[in-house]
């Protein structure tokens, strides 16, 4: 008896939960946006993994915590994370908060639905379709199908998948048995997907040709045909080129024309990881680095990563319009995709995907889009631009800076030389010397919380930093900071 009373009412205080929401609201607004894009304040608060377990008190209990200290969880998590929206933080490919999308965010978690039928997200069905035409628009394409995928490594394994597909139908029912040995092709400065994909879906990352690139970071095509042919005269079968637009240290851009015209005299699908770099679509000025991608028969691009829409908004773009994705991926599940709803089932696009549920990654895009138009984020993509440009032409000003290439995007790769060792570049040890320096200068500036910057090794080169702007808060104080406290916490190496 005592059970079925306690059906009697709703088991949530819904009065003291939204009280507890306005609460933790005000927390995110101050704590989150209005700190974590002060620049007064720190980009991170360094803590060794087992400082922080101790401050957070992880631990999952049987009773609960009072509201109170559940608002204090909230700030400690908030102030040791590290603020990706802070105007210095150059880390990622990602970074900034725009305050139309976050609320797009925001939405999206309260509504709390999955995309996969017009029953249950009409509206998102609707928007989905609406902004996806727009980024093939810009593709230069005037139909076609597409996606948002949970990451563009995901985007570039739907790539892989729908063209296996489409040049070999039955291997959808009889696996890999039913094929010959396939083999794609990409730069050897592709993302690392690539690989993962190719061992994901059974292709084999033996079966994974990567294709010399210039000393730009671009793929060569005639590199390319020889190694089809190449793969050709040993009886596999080549089936797939990805090509990039953006790559992830150098910023390099394929020559899409190019490489093109190699997979229609092959009968190649042409995929294009533009990631990175698709974003440039949106300015006048800049599209020209993808020339050529209305050639691709697919696109991967990740607005979240330079237009400040957050984390994650990644579409998979089909230049198909015959419903290859349906059919690729559709397994007609009768609880989902019932035949005899009352309304144009059409609009049921969940089973086009791999997935079942599915996050909506629309909408926060489409907001900002609405808020500042094409327009501006055709602005956004220009000053990045000039911030990179900025940089590199201040960098040739100052000691001790060194740029890796000039850049061609928005991938600025530079060495900080240190006093110590100029004038040294033809000894022996210079290069494993030099690598030391930036792991050096990154904890510093980590512990001290002042900034954010990557670096990697790239080849025979040693570490480098590959700085990184697409916050539209950045401003030309931030960018001399940037170059000064470089210098400070390098200069005694």
């Amino acid at each position: 008896m005592a059970e079925q009373s306690d059906l009697e009412r709703p088991a949530v205080d819904g009065a003291a939960g939204e009280e507890f929401l306005r609460a933790a609201f005000q927390v995110l607004l101050e704590e989150a946006v209005r700190k974590g894009t002060d620049v007064a304040q720190k980009v991170c608060e360094w803590k060794e993994p087992h400082e922080l377990r101790e401050l957070l008190d992880l631990e999952l209990r049987s009773h609960g915590e009072p509201a109170g200290r559940l608002l204090e969880r909230c700030r400690d998590i908030i102030r040791y994370s590290v603020k990706t929206c802070h105007p210095r933080f150059f880390n990622q490919l990602f970074s900034g908060l725009d305050h139309h999308a976050l609320a797009g965010r925001l939405l999206t978690e309260t509504l709390n639905t999955s995309q996969y039928t017009y029953e249950i997200a009409p509206v998102f069905v609707l928007m989905e379709e609406v902004v996806l035409a727009k980024l093939r628009e810009l593709v230069g394409w005037n139909s076609g199908d597409g996606i948002f995928c949970p990451g563009g490594s995901i985007s570039n394994m739907y790539a892989m998948n729908v063209a296996r597909f489409q040049r070999f139908p039955e291997s959808r029912q009889q696996g890999s048995r039913a094929l010959p040995r396939l083999v794609l092709f990409a730069s050897e400065e592709c993302h690392y997907s690539i690989q993962k994909g190719a061992a994901f879906l059974g292709i084999g990352t033996d079966n994974v040709v990567l294709v010399r690139a210039d000393e730009r970071g671009k793929m060569i095509p005639e590199e390319l045909e020889k190694e089809i042919e190449r793969v050709k005269s040993e009886g596999a079968v080549p089936f797939f080129v990805s090509a990039t637009s953006g790559t992830t240290v150098l910023g390099a851009f394929d020559p899409l024309g190019p490489v093109a015209d190699v997979c229609q005299r092959h009968g190649l699908w042409l995929h294009v990881d533009a990631a990175w770099g698709g974003s440039a679509l949106l300015s006048r000025k800049h599209r020209q680095l993808l020339a050529g991608i209305e050639r691709a028969d697919s696109v991967a691009w990740n607005p979240h990563k330079m237009l400040t829409v957050g984390l994650q908004c990644s579409a998979f773009l089909l230049r198909d319009d015959s419903g290859l994705l349906q059919r690729c991926h559709g397994a007609g599940a009768a609880y989902l995709f019932q035949p005899d709803k009352f309304y144009d089932v059409m609009f049921d696009t969940g089973d086009k995907t791999v997935q079942c549920g599915r996050r909506v990654d629309c909408l926060k895009l489409w907001l900002l889009w609405k808020a500042v138009g094409s327009e501006g984020l055709e602005q956004r993509v220009d000053r990045a631009f000039a911030c990179t440009r900025y940089l590199a032409a201040e960098m040739k000003r100052r000691d001790g800076f060194q740029l890796v290439l000039e850049p061609e995007f928005i991938n600025l790769c530079f060495w900080f030389v240190p006093p110590s060792l100029r004038g040294q570049q033809g000894c022996t040890d210079f290069g494993p010397r030099l690598g030391k320096v930036a792991p050096a200068i990154k904890e510093r500036m980590m512990k001290e919380g002042s900034m954010m910057v990557g670096y990697q090794p790239h080849g025979t080169r040693p570490n480098f930093f590959r700085q990184i702007v697409t916050s539209p808060a950045v401003t030309r104080a931030d960018l001399d900071f940037f170059l000064d406290e470089i210098e400070r916490l390098g200069c005694d190496l």
